[in-house]
């Protein structure tokens, strides 16, 4: 969206212009799936597809939050000391989480302020568009009042947002991807110690097409949190033996001579997918150093298998659109990306492919699930950003 146009939008809803505008992207992870609450690594990257925000000062301490995706709820206004949240404010739960957390440091914000936004990301797809929208509010805050909050600080903001307001125990992943992305890179984060190093997508002439199951999801009321709580579970009977901190410490060796200490069967199934996938992905990031996307096709395909077995978070939605890629001519790989329970899959695919792949894949979907799938060719894209 072209910035005058934003501003344009801005306008109409709040009679006059705004001090600043900016985007935030979405994000895929490219492998690495529920690895980063277990204390693995994980290989996402920023997405063209984003939510566009705009922002103006306020003489008062009102918060005047507007979504052009959710119009019908129209304009929610809320006070600077009131910022609770409110099932009623749906959407704009994201943004009042991300200003309190500034208010919880000890940022006090002189005046209240207007908010407007306007995202492409489709909702529910598992594109994080939560995080999209958490950056963003972050981003504007900062620069409207020059608070001069680190970036690493607005990613942990975001992160505090969803896991203590909003509820969902989700890991650092997204909102890092989102607020430290690079164009046509991707980053290998170590969730444990927060170290990071990009990787250079040349993907040749391939890309990678997002397919959107077209199924909602719900990260805070999925079954996310009691995948969590099963991988926890596995980690404190290894404890008993182990002076390990997270799953993500152990090596594929490691966890074969020592998963008999896990009692539960489906615990030790949720453990070993979390060590396998730690491993995969420090492997895909070396097969992309070496210009190898024939395997990093072959470990998008494993960590599908994986997450479909041992984590069982995939469902007939995404399986379907993940086995139907893999018959595809011109395919390297293909897999679930985000939490799963609906949301979307990703493959990568031979650029001239890309017309015959969508149509063979929604042809099959269409008929075994009964409604169809969406598909978008995702650039790869920087993070959130004021724009100029």
């Amino acid at each position: 969206m072209e910035k005058a146009k934003l501003e344009d939008e801005f306008k109409k809803q709040f009679a006059d212009r705004p001090d600043l505008a900016c985007f935030s992207p979405g994000r895929i992870n490219l492998i690495g799936e529920h690895t980063d609450y277990n204390g693995g690594h994980v290989f996402p990257c920023a997405l063209s597809l984003g939510t566009y925000g705009a922002i103006r000062r306020r003489d008062d301490q009102k918060l005047c939050l507007y979504s052009a995706n959710f119009s019908q709820l129209g304009m929610i206004e809320v006070d600077l000391n009131e910022l609770t949240y409110d099932q009623a404010d749906d959407w704009a739960n994201y943004p009042k989480g991300m200003i309190r957390q500034f208010l919880a440091a000890g940022y006090s914000l002189p005046s209240g302020a207007d908010l407007y936004f306007n995202g492409n990301l489709p909702n529910g797809a598992g594109l994080s568009s939560s995080a999209s929208i958490e950056l963003l509010t972050g981003v504007m805050i900062n620069e409207l009042f020059g608070f001069k909050v680190s970036r690493l600080d607005l990613i942990k903001f975001g992160q505090k947002t969803e896991n203590e307001y909003i509820g969902a125990k989700s890991g650092i992943m997204d909102q890092f991807a989102v607020g430290m992305g690079k164009a046509n890179q991707a980053i290998l984060l170590d969730t444990n110690t927060l170290e990071y190093a990009y990787a250079n997508l040349n993907l040749e002439d391939n890309v990678i097409v997002i397919m959107n199951t077209n199924k909602k999801r719900e990260l805070a009321d999925s079954k996310y949190n009691e995948r969590r709580q099963e991988c926890e579970t596995a980690l404190k009977d290894l404890q008993t033996k182990l002076a390990i901190k997270s799953l993500g410490e152990l090596s594929i060796s490691a966890f074969d001579e020592n998963c008999y200490l896990i009692q539960e069967p489906t615990c030790r199934k949720r453990a070993r997918h979390a060590v396998f996938e730690n491993q995969r992905t420090l492997k895909a990031k070396a097969a992309l150093d070496h210009g190898d996307l024939a395997e990093f096709g072959k470990l998008m395909n494993a960590s599908h298998v994986s997450l479909a077995d041992d984590y069982q978070v995939t469902g007939k939605e995404l399986d379907t659109l993940v086995q139907t890629a893999w018959q595809q001519p011109g395919v390297l790989g293909a897999r679930i990306t985000g939490a799963g329970f609906g949301g979307c899959a990703i493959a990568l695919v031979a650029a001239k492919q890309v017309p015959v792949f969508k149509k063979e894949v929604a042809k099959v979907y269409q008929q075994k699930i009964g409604y169809a799938p969406s598909f978008y060719v995702a650039q790869i894209a920087a993070g959130t950003k004021r724009l100029a």
